[in-house]
């Protein structure tokens, strides 16, 4: 079997209190990019292997192998080989580990034919981390909480065209939520991206901006150079570093 975990883009991002288990209260709207993907090959075998190519995975942290070491816990199922094309950026803020281990566990469900609903499924994603529940159904979601809490959008940029700049800047979640500033914004996001898109560029921000293009100033350059070349909108995705900007077809 072979599945394509997608990236995500965050349409606003507001960071608004930090828990006292360390985690942070959040306000999103999360958006799935297929243009952008990984590419997964899983089939049975004898023996447990996980492999991969492309960009180059740091660490022993692959979701995709705790993917299948999480349901294996309460299903019998067989061993697989799994191979991952490694084609989203890591540390960019689109969600790609994310997006593996959420698709590893969904083409579980369907080679072992396990019956899990889209419920339990998002369940098991949440162990896995708190943006995977948003690749079960991976359809445009309002997200709040530290990220399990979805709610479904209708909500279409699907007449529009995105652009991507990559910069070669890794920024881990660590990092970034180490130099946020939580606040209370004075709107609802989900009211502010009802408003035309036109109006974007002034009131939908992304909190994680603040610190990185402090820390990162080519990174507010690109999303400058987004906004000469006509974009309508243009936003870092979730803590960083890609820049993405919106453009009429």
């Amino acid at each position: 079997m072979i599945v394509y975990p997608n990236a995500k883009i965050n349409i606003g991002l507001n960071v608004l209190e930090k828990q006292v288990d360390g985690y942070h209260q959040i306000s999103s709207i999360f958006y799935p990019v297929n243009e952008l993907f990984d590419i997964i090959e899983i089939f049975p075998s004898k023996g447990f292997s996980f492999s991969s190519s492309g960009i180059a995975i740091p660490g022993n942290n692959n979701l995709c192998v705790k993917a299948f070491e999480l349901l294996r816990l309460d299903f019998k199922i067989d061993n697989v080989t799994m191979h991952l094309h490694k084609q989203i950026p890591i540390g960019a803020g689109l969600g790609g580990g994310s997006s593996d281990g959420a698709f590893v566990l969904k083409a579980l469900n369907e080679l072992f034919k396990l019956e899990l609903s889209c419920i339990e499924l998002e369940k098991y994603a949440l162990q896995l981390g708190a943006d995977c529940p948003f690749f079960i159904e991976n359809t445009p979601k309002y997200i709040t909480g530290i990220g399990e809490k979805m709610m479904s959008i209708d909500f279409d940029l699907s007449s529009y065209k995105l652009k991507f700049i990559f910069p070669k800047i890794h920024i881990s979640s660590i990092e970034a939520y180490e130099c946020v500033i939580p606040n209370q914004p004075q709107k609802c996001l989900l009211d502010l991206v009802n408003q035309p898109i036109e109006n974007w560029k002034k009131i939908v921000k992304n909190d994680f901006e603040v610190a990185a293009f402090v820390k990162y100033p080519q990174l507010n350059k690109i999303k400058e150079k987004f906004y000469d070349d006509k974009a309508i909108y243009a936003s870092m995705t979730g803590s960083g570093s890609v820049i993405y900007g919106v453009f009429v077809s």
